[in-house]
């Protein structure tokens, strides 16, 4: 693929992402408000906090590492052996799966069945949809890599139409029914979520389009794995992913790290668990509307355009320059956004929770929680660009060296610290480049 097309279809993608992401966050909103009319905060407290957090560390550590090999596979691709590779994810999955539901049946704090009942049955159906949505994974990277753009807005689009259509009317018409409600809207999401997946293929292969990018899979049964000696794995990529899946532990700790901290401790009973995610997710709507998206859709534009691990002397100039020009112009950008975010959401903390939940939001410790949100909104938008074109720059041999170069890695536990290090590595190859 060409640099220019690249960043175009990078754009494109961020721009689509990031009004996916709108979507996703307006709709949650409106749903936590909705909700909260008719169950209880408790449930909203094992829903968004125990029960989410079970589904996002299977689905994370079964699929980042993944995901980031992957979408990096070189001018000569073997999908084949690619395929075969994605194909892991789904008995990672239910391995991670069986081990935390186990976890969070006999080693966390369980609910009272007279306060949230149908907890047991949470628990095994937020396990089986991460399971279900690893199923489309060898799908969603064909899409990504060959700038699909429209596939993922519209297949995670109608997946949560449909998931918040289907808690809004359950919960009106049956709201004792508690967390059956909810794990039948997640299993109905990741289900949507496949079944788009495959009708979209289902057309796309073989049509004119998919002869104009130049697709490699002929059938529908080429999304199968092939289990021949003849085909089997990539090893390159495969040790690159194992490189990844070591950091995918830590960098989950680290992201969901409070989820884990209330989970584990029971430092908050459940219903502080709800109001806290309720101001949790306006905190972080920026970093998911906006940073989240540009990470993303960049990290495809860096892999495609650089070659890993190789000097900016040795690779294409041209492609070298508009690297560290779209680097630039990105860091330019997410530090504007979040100097406004910084500046104005400190200002006006306790007047959006109290629009948005009364009272019961904006007294207490919520407008403080999202005062330091505003704050931590400018670190999450250096470390988000910085670290998608590190990671796409690096060779297999710095990523593996990533968490333990010493000795500044061992203390590498926030994002300020992961900024130095990644501006370190950005600002040796974007000199390099200016040089050569």
């Amino acid at each position: 693929m060409e640099a220019r097309e690249a960043l175009t279809s990078a754009a494109k993608l961020a721009s689509y992402s990031a009004g996916l992401q709108v979507l996703f966050r307006v709709l949650t909103f409106i749903l936590n408000g909705y909700t909260l009319r008719y169950v209880s905060k408790e449930t909203i407290g094992i829903v968004n906090v125990r029960l989410m957090l079970l589904y996002s560390t299977v689905v994370f550590l079964a699929r980042e590492a993944f995901r980031k090999a992957c979408l990096n596979v070189g001018v000569e691709r073997r999908w084949t052996q690619i395929i075969n590779l994605l194909w892991l994810t789904v008995p990672l999955g239910i391995f991670w799966a069986l081990l935390l539901a186990w976890v969070w049946l006999n080693l966390v704090a369980i609910p009272d069945p007279a306060v949230v009942p149908h907890y047991e049955v949470g628990v095994v159906a937020f396990g089986l949809s991460a399971v279900v949505e690893l199923l489309s994974e060898p799908m969603w990277v064909l899409a990504q890599v060959h700038m699909l753009v429209s596939l993922k807005v519209i297949a995670e689009s109608l997946a949560m139409a449909v998931k918040c259509v289907l808690t809004v009317v359950c919960i009106t018409l049956a709201p004792h029914w508690g967390l059956y409600v909810f794990s039948l809207a997640q299993l109905l999401y990741s289900s949507t979520l496949l079944v788009c997946y495959l009708l979209y293929f289902m057309k796309f292969i073989g049509s004119r389009e998919a002869q104009r990018k130049s697709f490699p899979l002929s059938t529908l049964t080429d999304l199968l794995p092939k289990l021949s000696y003849q085909h089997g794995i990539d090893l390159r990529l495969a040790k690159l992913t194992w490189t990844f899946c070591k950091q995918s532990l830590l960098k989950q700790i680290l992201t969901e790290g409070e989820r884990y901290v209330m989970t584990f401790l029971n430092v908050l009973n459940f219903g502080e668990q709800g109001i806290y995610d309720i101001v949790n997710n306006l905190g972080s709507l920026v970093a998911r509307f906006l940073f989240l998206p540009i990470e993303e859709s960049f990290y495809i534009f860096f892999s495609n355009v650089l070659e890993r691990g190789k000097d900016p002397g040795h690779q294409r100039q041209e492609e070298v320059r508009l690297a560290a020009i779209v680097l630039k112009m990105l860091l330019k950008l997410v530090l504007l956004i979040g100097l406004t975010i910084s500046v104005f959401g400190y200002s006006y903390s306790q007047l959006a929770l109290d629009i948005y939940g009364g009272s019961m939001l904006s007294s207490g410790p919520g407008p403080s929680l999202l005062r330091c949100y505003c704050i931590y909104v400018l670190l999450m938008a250096v470390n988000g660009v910085t670290e998608c074109f590190t990671f796409a720059a690096m060779s297999n041999q710095e990523v593996d060296s990533f968490m333990l170069r010493p000795p500044e890695r061992h203390k590498c536990k926030s994002s300020l610290t992961n900024i130095l290090y990644n501006c370190n590595m950005m600002s040796q190859f974007v000199c390099s480049a200016t040089f050569n």
